[in-house]
């Protein structure tokens, strides 16, 4: 298996649709975004792949951005195929992320988690996050 960081100009056909299935795991009532969009500035999005041989088999993003708090990173979307769980992909996709972090001087990264999410909230623990003190509030614009 190879963790590698997905570019626009790495893009093709069968990465876009083995993408999109894995996410309908995570989230299959979420209209998905295309992957071009999402990477036209690269410098603001670090999309991870996991591919087992040709095969996608895990995603990771992470959404960078600079406000007046700092530097900073969001990690989105993380999805391990359902038949490669517990094999350690989602803790190489993350670390990866941290790197690329750590590589582009960030003050904080930041990622949110349902509750009911035990096996991922372990792992985000056992990476060193902690549970932030504050009320995530959403909006939703159409």
């Amino acid at each position: 298996m190879t963790i590698d960081i997905l570019y626009k100009n790495s893009l093709n056909e069968t990465i876009q649709i083995q993408i999109k299935k894995l996410y309908k795991q995570l989230n299959s009532s979420i209209e998905q975004l295309d992957l071009e969009l999402i990477l036209k500035d690269d410098k603001n999005i670090v999309f991870v792949i996991c591919k087992d041989n040709e095969d996608v088999v895990g995603i990771a993003m992470m959404a960078i951005y600079k406000v007046i708090s700092g530097h900073k990173g969001i990690i989105e979307d993380v999805v391990v195929d359902e038949k490669q769980r517990g094999k350690g992909i989602g803790r190489k996709l993350l670390e990866r992320l941290l790197l690329e972090g750590k590589n582009q001087h960030l003050n904080e990264v930041l990622l949110f988690s349902g509750h009911h999410r035990i096996p991922a909230i372990a792992l985000y623990k056992s990476l060193g996050f902690q549970l932030k003190n504050s009320g995530l509030y959403r909006l939703i614009l159409d």
